[in-house]
């Protein structure tokens, strides 16, 4: 396990070189889609890598679940996710928007993301989307992913983030007041040791369907293929 991110580490975001946020992205995420993706009229329910009590997964922990769908959906799906992993960025900006379209929207199924942070810059971008209104968290974190290299890579990612937050109303001073609030920088971080103290999780994404462990970014098929198998 990666040790604890510090407030310290969150208020050095400059001194970040990007070659040093490659590396702590986590490769053991990278690993995750070295496997080819089939045609999708030949996709399977692809195999879990075991399960956990969902009752204990949905409990609460240090910070609140914000729910994406109804709360009463059949399928639940969790998310434990880093801010900087490319793959998490690829489900979000490239699956996600199908999947919500096709369950989460129909009331089919719901998602709940949770923090794991690889490195101080993923936790920075998660403590911004929890500072937001809750409205905007989702809208937020979209936006986050689907502008990664401009922040994630960048020498400096402390004007690009605050610029992107901007966009979610945050002023230099909010920003800043978000960005040093050590409670939330301790609950993120409480947030990962559960997943990977409780749950397992080890890399990102990983994704827990109505208690069933995945990991690596699902294709929209296999997904797809999941879901369905659930709601028959």
């Amino acid at each position: 396990m990666t040790e604890l991110l510090t407030r310290r580490k969150i208020l050095t975001l400059a001194a970040v070189s990007t070659a040093a946020i490659a590396m702590a992205a986590g490769t053991e995420a990278w690993a995750q889609d070295a496997t080819p993706v089939p045609n999708a009229s030949d996709v399977k329910v692809p195999p879990a890598a075991g399960t956990v009590d969902e009752a204990k997964l949905l409990a609460p922990g240090t910070l609140k679940d914000i729910v994406m769908g109804k709360a009463e959906a059949p399928v639940t799906i969790v998310e434990y996710a880093s801010m900087t992993c490319p793959h998490c960025a690829h489900f979000a900006t490239t699956t996600l928007p199908t999947i919500k379209e096709k369950y989460i929207d129909t009331g089919k199924a719901k998602l709940i993301l949770r923090e794991f942070p690889f490195d101080p810059r993923a936790a920075a971008a998660f403590m911004l989307a929890r500072c937001a209104p809750e409205e905007r968290y989702y809208p937020l974190v979209e936006v986050l992913f689907k502008q990664q290299e401009q922040w994630a890579g960048a020498a400096n990612a402390e004007e690009p983030l605050l610029q992107i937050s901007k966009l979610a109303g945050f002023t230099q001073e909010s920003f800043k007041a978000c960005l040093t609030n050590q409670k939330l920088l301790d609950d993120v971080n409480a947030v990962r040791e559960r997943g990977a103290n409780e749950f397992g999780v080890n890399a990102t994404p990983t994704f827990f369907i109505n208690g069933a462990r995945y990991s690596g970014a699902l294709s929209v098929d296999e997904m797809s293929a999941i879901i369905d198998g659930l709601l028959k």
